[in-house]
C-alpha cells in the first residue's frame, strides 16, 4: 500500500512524541511541590552538573533556543533560583548562576528519578538499553 508510510503506526517521531509527553505529565506531580516546570526542571539538572556557564552552553545541552531559555532563566530568577549576569568581557554572553535556593532545591529533588521510575514499568536492562538507543540516535541527527 502505497500510504503505510504515513500511518501513525509506522512512524519513528511519534512514538517518541508521545512517550515525552507522557512523561513529562508523570514529573508534574513531584515538580509542583517544588514550584517547577520540567524545562526548568532539566534546566536546574545542567546547572547542577556544571554552575555559572552561558545561556549559549545551556541551550546546547538542553537542546533548546534562547527565545525559550530567556524566558525561562527570567521566571526562574524572579523565583530566585539562578541569577543572570552580562559577561563583563563580552556582553553577548550571559552568565546563568545557581543561588543558593537554587542549590538547595537539589536535595528536595534528588529522589524524583527513582520516584519516576517506579512509574515504569519495564526492567532495568531495557530501560537502560532503551535509554542508550535513544542517545545514539540523538547523536546522529544532531
Amino acid at each position: 500500500m502505497p500510504y503505510d508510510k504515513l500511518k501513525l503506526e509506522n512512524q519513528l517521531c511519534f512514538p517518541l512524541y508521545a512517550c515525552s509527553k507522557e512523561i513529562i505529565k508523570k514529573y508534574k506531580p513531584y515538580l509542583d511541590p517544588l514550584g517547577i516546570t520540567y524545562t526548568q526542571y532539566i534546566a536546574l539538572m545542567a546547572l547542577w552538573e556544571e554552575d555559572n556557564i552561558t545561556v549559549k552552553e545551556l541551550g546546547k545541552k538542553l537542546f533548546l533556543d534562547s527565545g525559550t531559555l530567556t524566558p525561562l532563566f527570567k521566571k526562574m530568577e524572579a523565583q530566585k533560583l539562578v541569577v543572570r549576569q552580562r559577561s563583563s568581557d563580552d556582553e553577548r554572553n550571559v552568565y546563568i548562576s545557581l543561588t543558593e535556593e537554587g542549590r538547595k532545591l537539589r536535595d528536595r529533588a534528588v529522589d524524583i528519578p527513582n520516584r519516576l521510575g517506579s512509574c515504569i514499568d519495564l526492567p532495568m536492562e531495557e530501560i537502560v538499553q532503551l535509554q542508550k538507543s535513544l542517545h545514539k540516535l540523538l547523536q546522529q541527527l544532531v
